[in-house]
């Protein structure tokens, strides 16, 4: 018996690996040769492409479509219906496969509903990505990002709520961690 949990309408190839602990609803395809983490939970009507890597505690909402070149770390929210693309400029009549690029969502990001996020960027760590964003170029750590196409509208805490910098420090209301920014560069006081 496996020790993760597959709807029965979802299907799982084989050659993909999957962690302990991770649940896959409804209508879900994972290919082979996808990494799944483990605890993750994968929402209904998700496609996993081959080659694609999830680190673990991933959420994943509905409607949500990761193809191959996608690369997820560990503790990656990715909001309902938001998508993600693997050629810059696609055709339907040029076989393209051998241009997919890579996107790299490091660990701790979140990304909002309907956004879209183009392929060949990095989205940083703990970055906020709001819903309906057209990310185009790379977001920094703990940047938070909204609009067609997303701007730098200002910081995010590890907790997830919006940080108030006072000169280059900020303490976040929520949880008491403080930050430093030096050069539009923020991180947590304590290190990480």
């Amino acid at each position: 018996m496996p020790d993760y949990f597959v709807h029965e309408s979802s299907y799982v190839d084989e050659g993909a690996e999957i962690g302990a602990g991770t649940k896959i609803w409804h209508f879900c395809h994972v290919m082979p040769g996808a990494k799944i983490g483990e605890r993750c939970n994968i929402g209904q009507n998700v496609l996993v492409s081959s080659g694609v890597t999830l680190g673990n505690n991933v959420k994943i909402q509905n409607n949500v479509s990761l193809y191959t070149g996608v690369i997820v770390e560990d503790d990656v929210f990715l909001g309902p219906s938001m998508v993600f693309t693997n050629v810059i400029n696609p055709r339907s009549h040029v076989n393209r496969k051998d241009e997919y690029k890579t996107t790299l969502v490091r660990r701790g990001a979140s990304i909002g509903a309907n956004a879209t996020i183009v392929c060949g960027t990095t989205l940083g760590r703990y970055c906020f990505v709001g819903a309906g964003a057209v990310v185009t170029k790379d977001v920094p750590d703990y940047a938070l990002v909204y609009g067609s196409p997303a701007r730098l509208r200002g910081w995010m805490c590890q907790c997830g709520e919006q940080l108030k910098f006072e000169g280059d420090r900020a303490v976040c209301q929520s949880c008491g961690d403080a930050y430093r920014k030096q050069d539009q560069v923020v991180g947590p006081e304590r290190g990480e």
